[in-house]
């Protein structure tokens, strides 16, 4: 399978890279890897499918969210979350679905907070439900017999250090572990599912 990875240079997205090393990859960042491509920028997405043509599967990887108290959190705070981790992500199914071949899947990610909410992660759960949310949806009418799935993963173990003060008694998972998942979305049959790994 021809596979196109966003978030490829990070640490889940290595993983994923690895885990999935028998198929044909194509790591794409924002500045690095073998493709770049800003996830906030339609041109820039309908550009990257333009010079990589079809696809049999899209993995994102990618997004970033607002940390911080409730009580200070700003509209512009929130939008960052919306516009990177949930319209990013939903960019790319939405001009991805295109240049993906019939019978071919889409993958995005979530994560643990849109069920086990943490303090400072408000932003965190409203995205991240609500990539659960259009997964469920759109598994619902992509055409071509296209799946859809979403990864929610806990806190990657890997990423401990940066981000583990804000999950206190949480278990951590390998980024390894998470990988696994994202093959079973690709080389699976499922759509619609959010596939925990927590």
């Amino acid at each position: 399978m021809k596979i196109l990875v966003f978030g490829g240079t990070g640490t889940l997205g290595k993983a994923i890279l690895a885990e999935l090393q028998h198929h044909t990859l194509i790591s794409v960042g924002k500045t690095r890897g073998d493709e770049q491509c800003d996830i906030l920028d339609d041109g820039s997405v309908d550009a990257l499918f333009g010079r990589v043509g079809l696809v049999d599967a899209i993995v994102a990887a990618t997004g970033d969210i607002h940390f911080g108290p409730f009580e200070e959190m700003t509209p512009a705070q929130v939008n960052m979350g919306l516009q990177s981790k949930l319209l990013g992500q939903i960019r790319l199914a939405l001009i991805g679905k295109h240049y993906v071949r019939d019978g071919g899947s889409i993958t995005l990610t979530s994560g643990i907070c849109s069920h086990e909410p943490i303090a400072q992660g408000n932003n965190a759960t409203v995205v991240n439900a609500a990539v659960d949310a259009f997964v469920l949806a759109a598994a619902t009418e992509l055409p071509r017999a296209i799946r859809i799935n979403a990864v929610s993963p806990s806190i990657v173990t890997e990423s401990a250090p940066l981000y583990g003060p804000f999950f206190p008694g949480f278990e951590t998972v390998d980024a390894a572990a998470v990988a696994k998942a994202y093959r079973r979305s690709v080389e699976g049959t499922h759509t619609g599912r959010t596939y925990r790994v927590w």
